[in-house]
């Protein structure tokens, strides 16, 4: 319901339906302490209007440089881990007594299948298992997975193990 205006300038309601208690007194902004009055007096306290932009303009890519490199390096590690696991799951199947030729390298393709991308470009060599004498050793190669484009770091694990094989008591 509109009022009409002859009804005259429309007054302010009493602080008690303000605020909801009874004799309190109207909210103020915070103090700025004792150089406060001052400051807003002068008007210096409303100077850096619209820093905020600037610095988020300044501060961001840097922010973002982080995030992803931090990302990036995290991906590295986790490619060390899968190669590094398949180079042990290799060694595993090769040390066996009696192993056949090829066995480690079977493995180790078997659980790079299974382990997912992180590890990319693992079968352009392919695993590779060398038996000489009383040991087994099996290499895996390949690049991490890049997240910042362009960027991917080189990986090389390697695992050693002794063939098992039977002794006289």
């Amino acid at each position: 319901m509109r009022r009409p205006p002859s009804a005259g300038p429309r007054r302010a309601a009493p602080a008690a339906r303000r605020t909801g208690v009874p004799g309190a007194p109207r909210r103020q902004a915070p103090p700025l302490g004792r150089i406060g009055a001052p400051l807003r007096r002068v008007g210096v306290a409303g100077g850096d209007r619209g820093a905020n932009p600037v610095e988020l303009a300044v501060v961001m890519p840097v922010v973002f440089v982080l995030l992803f490199g931090s990302i990036q390096v995290a991906a590295w590690f986790v490619a060390r881990a899968t190669a590094l696991n398949a180079a042990q799951s290799a060694v595993t199947a090769q040390r066996v007594q009696a192993a056949p030729a090829g066995a480690g390298e079977a493995r180790a393709v078997a659980f790079l299948n299974a382990a997912g991308d992180w590890l990319v470009g693992w079968n352009d060599p392919g695993p590779n298992c060398v038996v000489d004498g009383g040991g087994v050793t099996c290499t895996v190669t390949g690049r991490s997975l890049s997240v910042v484009p362009g960027v991917s770091f080189p990986v090389e694990q390697r695992a050693h193990g002794t063939v098992e094989r039977w002794t006289a008591p």
